[in-house]
């Protein structure tokens, strides 16, 4: 993962190692993914979801497409 200021720092990014792009999301994506992902782990019933539930929370935040799939 790397987290870059804006899509222009992504381009020379991208050109100086030679890579292509994968997946990126914006700050305010992360925050929102992270939110739903982890918003429950300190809950004192928290239990690991299973991976249809995961793939749901992708779903909902609009995270969708073969990079995003886990099942």
């Amino acid at each position: 993962m790397v987290y870059l200021r804006s899509e222009e720092h992504l381009e020379r990014w991208l050109d100086d190692n030679d890579w292509e792009p994968g997946a990126t999301l914006s700050a305010s994506k992360m925050n929102e993914l992270s939110r739903e992902w982890w918003g429950t782990r300190l809950d004192s019933d928290w239990r690991p979801r299973p991976p249809d539930e995961s793939q749901a929370i992708l779903e909902r935040i609009g995270l969708t497409g073969e990079f995003w799939q886990l099942v």
